[in-house]
């Protein structure tokens, strides 16, 4: 695993434009202010780009590559169509399975169930739908969360676009594969719960 996932603190900014149909991110270390990893969409269909253009948006497959500043493959997440919920594959740097997510049933602000390769639960991601919350935890303890506030960034990030923090508990290993579903989920929240 890449030692970049190590780190405990990103920024998630969202590229902003008008008629964008992808979902495309930078990666930001909030303390030096560098870019550390990209977040690209880059193998969009013709008629996914349209669907995102329209009521379905929330259902159209996605498969997105996150890399590093250097452009060396660190993970993939990926998504078919979804009807009535979402199931999401976490892929490391050479395509294996990592782990999968799966949107629980009726849950208020959504919720997620991360499972690893052998679908034994490993964390939940749960969030207030008011409003840009979520925490990840497995049995009772915080492994990480993700927020709009920090008080070490500056307002200049926060702007209408989905901007926000991924802060990963000290407890979670360095070398642990929970730390790139983490970060697959991050992206699953603006794809998945929040569009």
């Amino acid at each position: 695993m890449n030692p970049i996932l190590s780190q405990n603190l990103f920024l998630v900014k969202e590229h902003v434009g008008m008629f964008k149909a992808s979902n495309n991110y930078d990666i930001y270390n909030p303390e030096s202010n560098q870019i550390i990893m990209n977040c690209r969409e880059n193998n969009l269909g013709f008629f996914t780009k349209i669907l995102r253009f329209t009521d379905y948006k929330r259902a159209t497959p996605f498969n997105v590559e996150i890399t590093s500043a250097t452009g060396e493959k660190l993970i993939t997440v990926k998504r078919g169509i979804a009807i009535f919920r979402s199931t999401v594959e976490v892929l490391d740097e050479k395509d294996r399975l990592i782990g999968t997510f799966k949107q629980k049933f009726f849950s208020i602000g959504g919720r997620f169930e991360i499972l690893d390769k052998n679908e034994r639960p490993v964390a939940t991601l749960q969030g207030k739908w008011t409003g840009w919350d979520f925490k990840f935890s497995h049995e009772n303890k915080q492994l990480a969360q993700v927020s709009k506030k920090w008080a070490g960034i500056g307002k200049e990030f926060f702007t209408s676009a989905d901007n926000y923090v991924l802060q990963i508990e000290e407890t979670v290993p360095n070398d642990s594969p929970l730390r790139q579903l983490i970060l697959g989920a991050v992206m699953c929240i603006d794809m998945v719960l929040k569009e």
